[in-house]
């Protein structure tokens, strides 16, 4: 077998359809149009259209809510924190604070805060300033025998 003597499977492949090339071409003159009306011009995307009837998605009920000024937090595990510890990347006798997150590269940006959750085992004496906390993650901090304090009291939950 040769490169030139590769084809596809026959009826894999379909040739295009050419129109608008001369009435004998079958697609010539409207090119599959039709004569006339909205469709047969140029410009023209009636997509959820369905003939004046109300359309599915206005049918459909509205559901939920977002709010506009949600607060966004960076989420960091329990378990990613003690590796970067493990890792020297951390430094466990100072205070982890949240930019001490961000320089060691555990965060990428701050957001609107960093939350801590308890995911993972932290076995180092930590003490951690952050604008949020779960409670499990903070009672896994005071058991390892550090301090987890949150700066902003909405963000506990």
């Amino acid at each position: 077998m040769k490169l030139n003597e590769l084809r596809d499977n026959p009826g894999a492949t379909k040739p295009r359809k050419r129109i608008g090339r001369g009435v004998g071409s079958g697609t010539g003159k409207t090119g599959g149009r039709g004569i006339k009306g909205q469709k047969s011009r140029s410009g023209v995307a009636i997509k959820g259209f369905e003939g004046g009837q109300m359309p599915l998605y206005q049918r459909l009920p509205k559901r939920g809510f977002s709010k506009p000024n949600r607060k966004k937090f960076a989420v960091v595990n329990l378990g990613l924190i003690q590796k970067f510890v493990d890792e020297k990347k951390l430094d466990a006798k100072a205070a982890v604070t949240e930019d001490a997150l961000v320089e060691a590269g555990i965060v990428r940006r701050k957001l609107d805060g960093v939350r801590v959750l308890a995911k993972g085992d932290i076995t180092a004496k930590l003490n951690i300033e952050v604008t949020g906390a779960s409670k499990s993650a903070i009672e896994a901090v005071e058991k390892a025998g550090g301090s987890l304090k949150v700066t902003a009291a909405s963000a506990t939950e």
